[in-house]
């Protein structure tokens, strides 16, 4: 008798791959912010205050960051398999009961699950991209697509979840992350194989390791960098060109989407780039177009008014630098320790 030591190979074309693994990325960031239209109508809905309901989205980003450090290393242990299926099932399960609460420690309570079950689908399906495509351009690409998805989502998620709202009521926000996450889970379940090595004595190191290792926290603070500006971007945008500028929400809208096109632009090329810079000429390029985008953005701000030409033009500066700096960091953070990728 002789065990095998392989797993089945990961055939599926790019294409392929991407419609497998992205509904799970888009999932998990479309649960932060689909919801938000509908936010100030809650607290009489559910018979609380407003902070309570801002708890929720609190919550809910600290559970998705908490819970990757939680679901990294079981990942390694028990496989990216089983930590994709439970968490998409505690997804769409919270989902209904958010749906269903009348109470506001319920409706709490079910968004906190929620959030386990986003993170857990995060960390498997990037577990899985380490495992399948670190050492191929194809895991830049992967990186980048699911960089700008982030960037349409926020964009995308408040005008449906407004329209969802409007025409269903807000219990149908939850219902169709639900059903989204229940097509995507019957999908997983029966085309998503194993990717962990099946060496048993490399789940057993310890994480330490990648904490002490300074490539990791130059790639880390990339990352971080990268998704740091993106993330201020997307919470100050409003209040300037709306606020500011005098955009209408529909022009804020398009003007906000024209920085995700320059990024998903971008992405289509980052398999090039790769391999004519490799990762760290990567970083250190897109670390160069952030800076170089901050200062555009400051010369705007000090000069003149908030506009298309001072605020959004500099802004497709930062959104390649982003690209550039998100979709090679976690390769390029973990290419130490391919055994605990997770």
């Amino acid at each position: 008798f002789v065990m095998t030591t392989t797993r089945p190979a990961w055939a599926y074309t790019l294409p392929a791959a991407l419609l497998l693994m992205a509904p799970f990325d888009i999932l998990a960031s479309l649960a932060m912010d689909i919801y938000l239209p509908v936010v100030p109508a809650m607290p009489g809905v559910l018979n609380t205050t407003p902070s309570i309901i801002q708890l929720t989205l609190s919550l809910y980003m600290v559970m998705l960051g908490v819970g990757q450090v939680i679901f990294g290393p079981l990942s390694d242990r028990v496989g990216r398999r089983p930590i994709l299926l439970v968490g998409a099932t505690a997804f769409v399960a919270a989902s209904l009961g958010a749906a269903c609460s009348s109470t506001a420690l319920a409706f709490v309570a079910f968004r906190l699950v929620q959030a386990v079950g986003a993170s857990a689908m995060l960390v498997a399906t990037f577990a899985t991209v380490r495992d399948v495509y670190a050492n191929r351009p194809e895991g830049a690409v992967i990186y980048g697509l699911f960089s700008s998805m982030l960037a349409f989502v926020p964009a995308l998620g408040p005008i449906a979840g407004a329209l969802i709202g409007e025409f269903w009521g807000w219990q149908a926000i939850f219902i169709t992350l639900a059903a989204l996450a229940s097509l995507a889970l019957l999908n997983a379940s029966f085309r998503w194989h194993e990717t962990r090595p099946l060496d048993q004595a490399r789940t057993q190191r310890s994480v330490l390791p990648i904490f002490a290792s300074p490539a990791f926290w130059v790639y880390t603070v990339g990352f971080s960098a990268g998704m740091g500006t993106f993330f201020v971007f997307f919470s100050t945008a409003p209040r300037v060109l709306i606020g500011q500028a005098g955009y209408s929400e529909i022009g804020f809208s398009l003007a906000f989407a024209t920085v995700a096109l320059v990024m998903v632009t971008t992405t289509r090329f980052a398999k090039s780039f790769v391999a004519k810079w490799g990762i760290a000429g990567c970083v250190a390029r897109g670390m160069a177009l952030l800076v170089s985008g901050a200062i555009l953005l400051g010369i705007g701000q000090f000069f003149g008014s908030p506009s298309f030409f001072s605020f959004i033009l500099p802004m497709w500066v930062v959104a390649i630098g982003i690209v550039f700096t998100v979709s090679v960091t976690a390769n390029g953070a973990l290419a130490q320790f391919d055994d605990i990728a997770g």
